[in-house]
Parts: C-alpha cells; structure tokens; sequence
C-alpha cells in the first residue's frame, strides 16, 4: 500500500516535471545579473533536490536489498551499512564531479537556444515516459 503511493507521487511528480519541460523550454540560460536574480536560495534548491530523492524510492530499494549481502556474518550491521553508504556517496560525488569538469567542454554548444529547447522537450518526453511506465507498472 505504501509502496503503490509512493509510486504514484513519483509518476504524478515526473509527469508534472515532462509537461512542464514540454511546455515551456527554456530559450536561453541565465548568466551573469539575469542569473543572479533568477538564482534561488539554497534552502530552496535543498528542498527540490531532497524532495525529487525521497520521491525516487531507487535508493531505498538498492539499499534494503543489495547492500545487506555484503556484511560480514557477525557484523554489525549499523556500522557496515553506514560505511557502504558513505562509500557510494563518495563514489557518487567523484562521479559527478568528473561530469561536471567533463560538461565545461561542451558549455557554449549547450547554451545556444535551439539545442536547449530539443533538450528540454526531449527530457519531457523521456520523463512523461518514466511517468507512465511506473504509474502502469504491477510492481
């Protein structure tokens, strides 16, 4: 029961983020002043991207079944679930850093207008697809 509502927050969220993008893609990127004024507070950015965590229940799911399999028989368990977590968070921040310095190379052709708007109606289509995949979804 909790687990069909969870999955149809997390349907209802992607198919509000995929018609969004259809419907109004961005046409420029902000910089400099402009992207000062559109700039949000950290608190709310936090929140989106907390929000966007809780609602992908991946995480939760890779946690409760595969990293259990690792600990030693007669660990404890809090410890080595925190050690394996603060591992994949690790390997998650070297991860995106490398796509980050990676991205600086192709900055300028990914700002221009039109490659944005393809981006963005592309990202609502594979996210309105997500969305119906898991709303349709048994399991």
């Amino acid at each position: 029961m909790a687990y069909n509502l969870l999955k149809g927050i997390g349907a209802a969220y992607l198919l509000y983020l995929g018609v969004r993008l259809l419907l109004n893609p961005r046409i420029m990127v902000a910089s400099g002043q402009e992207g000062q004024k559109r700039e949000e507070r950290y608190l709310t950015c936090f929140a989106r991207g907390l929000t966007g965590n809780l609602l992908n229940p991946k995480v939760g799911v890779f946690y409760v079944t595969f990293l259990p399999q690792f600990i030693p028989a007669g660990g404890s368990v809090p410890r080595w679930c925190t050690l394996m977590a603060l591992t994949h968070m690790v390997i998650g921040l070297v991860w995106n850093a490398v796509l980050i310095s990676g991205s600086q190379y192709f900055a300028g052709h990914l700002r221009r207008p039109a490659v944005l708007k393809v981006m963005d109606r592309l990202t609502g289509c594979v996210f309105i697809g997500f969305a119906a995949k898991l709303a349709l979804s048994r399991r």
